[in-house]
């Protein structure tokens, strides 16, 4: 541990220093020499960044997969009214709250669980989870009222579910418990029920089905309790689970279950893939061919732009869904086209006379009013859509909005800033290695 600190305190005090010294040569160089450094940094920064994150530690592996390219499971639950429990919005509201913490304390990964109606209106709800392979075992747990009781042989009973504080899993040498632990109410009527049962069984039902019937050996004072008979331990913690996360107010009936291929996901990332690998070849191509080494310096950026925009998806823990990959793809587009913009504004003020340096800095100030407003008007469209939209159109939504954000960075920020070292650097004289003008 105290090598690990040390490592990482000399980690930091050498990439302090580096930079401090990096700023040092910077203010003893001259335009031509600054400018020429920040560009080989810049390319150093993207290139070198662009293989670290997909050769090295890619970032896509890393971004969170949604039903439809995962594959998993699609389950429509339907309330049902009954005489003890009748269907009201606190019910269901309660209802969802119960399923999504069963699936949270469960470990999946991006689960959705939302209120629906049906054709007749029916209060329904939908939960979908990627990565099961088991869809029996989930709508067990998720779906389950879940109403535990500790009753003596004369039909008495001692202890609820509501009695309950917390429920756990334990090893009792290689066999797994579920333990209880009571709260001081229960924990005193179970200390009395252990009492006037000593000798006896006292039976432990889920749902008027009887888990175990151990005997009484002992008084139990501590309002702890265990309950075996489970063949491994993640049957175990299922029933942990759906005691931890509360009994079910309402009854629910599964009207729909769909498992959702993993192998149509993979072939639709796949495709994805391709599609988006087709399109980023073809903007880079046209941009070089047509705009020279700003089209490079934008191509440079763009790449920058993807990894900014992965790195983001990762950060913010985002589930990505093939709409989702659909507004990757648009936003792709869509950031080439400010640079598209701001090029065509330059070649315009070229051609009026102005020197490299004054086209490049009024091109920028003039095409910005025009990006800041395609892209304003574009976010507010992708806020109603997440406003309005169901889970998959949100994350469509919210991967465009996130991709147009950035986009405006790169071309506005990064493409300036690059190409301004570029013609400062004066590497290449040749106007028409500029813009072709």
């Amino acid at each position: 541990m105290l090598a690990q600190y040390l490592g990482t305190i000399a980690i930091a005090t050498g990439s302090m220093l580096l930079l401090v010294v990096y700023a040092m040569v910077l203010r003893r160089l001259k335009l031509r020499g600054r400018a020429r450094l920040l560009l080989v940094t810049f390319l150093v920064g993207v290139l070198g960044g662009a293989y670290y994150l997909t050769a090295v530690r890619p970032l896509l592996p890393m971004v969170g997969l949604g039903l439809d390219l995962r594959g998993g499971v699609d389950i429509v639950l339907q309330a049902e009214d009954t005489p003890d429990a009748p269907v009201t919005e606190e019910a269901m509201y309660a209802a969802v709250r119960i399923i999504t913490e069963r699936v949270n304390l469960l470990g999946l990964v991006d689960p959705v669980v939302q209120r629906a109606d049906g054709a007749l209106g029916q209060p329904r709800i939908i939960v979908q989870i990627p990565g099961v392979t088991d869809p029996e075992r989930a709508i067990e747990t998720i779906g389950r009222t879940a109403v535990l009781r500790f009753m003596d042989e004369e039909g008495e009973v001692s202890v609820t579910g509501r009695d309950l504080v917390n429920a756990d899993v334990a090893m009792r040498g290689n066999v797994p418990v579920v333990t209880l632990e009571l709260t001081p109410d229960g924990a005193a009527r179970f200390h009395a029920a252990t009492q006037k049962n000593l000798g006896s069984r006292i039976m432990i039902l889920l749902d008027d089905e009887v888990l175990s019937a151990p005997v009484v050996n002992a008084v139990i004072t501590d309002g702890r309790a265990e309950i075996t008979g489970y063949p491994s331990v993640e049957a175990a913690w299922h029933l942990a689970v759906m005691l931890r996360s509360g009994a079910m107010p309402i009854r629910l009936n599964v009207v729909e279950s769909r498992a959702v291929s993993a192998t149509l996901g993979e072939e639709s990332i796949n495709r994805s893939l391709q599609a988006a690998l087709i399109g980023v070849v073809g903007v880079v191509i046209y941009m070089v061919a047509l705009y020279r080494l700003p089209g490079l310096v934008a191509d440079l950026a763009l790449a920058l732009y993807a990894m900014l925009l992965l790195g983001a998806l990762v950060g913010l823990n985002a589930t990505l869904t093939l709409p989702g990959i659909a507004g990757l793809i648009l936003s792709v587009g869509m950031a080439v086209d400010a640079n598209v913009l701001i090029f065509e504004r330059i070649r315009e003020e070229i051609r009026t006379g102005r020197t490299m340096r004054a086209a490049v800095d009024s091109g920028f100030s003039r095409a910005l009013r025009a990006i800041l407003d395609s892209n304003i008007t574009t976010l507010i469209a992708t806020g109603i859509l997440f406003w309005l939209g169901t889970d998959r159109v949100r994350g469509f939504a919210v991967t465009l909005s996130l991709g147009i954000a950035l986009s405006m960075f790169t071309a506005l920020v990064v493409t300036k800033f690059a190409l301004r070292q570029l013609i400062n650097s004066g590497l290449v004289r040749n106007h028409r290695m500029y813009f072709g003008a």
